[in-house]
């Protein structure tokens, strides 16, 4: 329902990835001294990314797998949410662990893996594509990014609020 909406509105993908990072940095402004509710969210933020990643979506059993690279344009609806479908839970771990090398590592190869079990397991009816898992990549760096950027700004007013 979503891809389809998304799909027929091709201009809205940017302005749903902006919101998306806005949404993120909200709720993790509004929690950041609550790590229980932060380690909630990313769990919760993974639930889209097992549900369009590895759900069965199909019985073809002939899906390859595509090795190109794009870069996302404004009208590049796939692409787009793939950036926005890893901007959530990179951003709540990194925040809530302050570990951000270790995050986008891990968000790195939990890409790579989920490509990974889409070119091994056929079964499932999903292809495997670099571009997914660059571009699933880019959105862990935005999400660590603004984590990072997060912390700092709270640190810092916080360190004012004290003087």
């Amino acid at each position: 329902m979503i891809t389809n909406f998304l799909l027929d509105n091709a201009a809205l993908v940017p302005v749903a990835l902006v919101l998306v990072a806005l949404a993120c940095v909200l709720l993790g402004y509004l929690a950041r001294h609550r790590a229980v509710v932060l380690w909630i969210l990313a769990g919760l933020s993974l639930v889209p990314v097992v549900a369009l990643t590895l759900i069965p979506e199909s019985r073809r059993l002939d899906q390859v797998c595509a090795v190109q690279l794009s870069w996302p344009t404004l009208g590049s609806v796939e692409l787009l949410a793939n950036v926005a479908l890893f901007i959530p839970p990179a951003y709540f771990t990194a925040l809530v662990a302050r570990r951000p090398g270790r995050v986008l590592a891990a968000g790195i190869g939990l890409s790579a893996a989920i490509e990974a079990v889409q070119a091994l397991i056929p079964a499932i009816g999903r292809s495997c594509d670099t571009n997914d898992w660059a571009m699933n990549s880019f959105g862990v760096i935005i999400g660590v990014v603004l984590a990072v950027l997060t912390y700092r700004l709270t640190r810092k007013r916080a360190n004012e609020d004290a003087d």
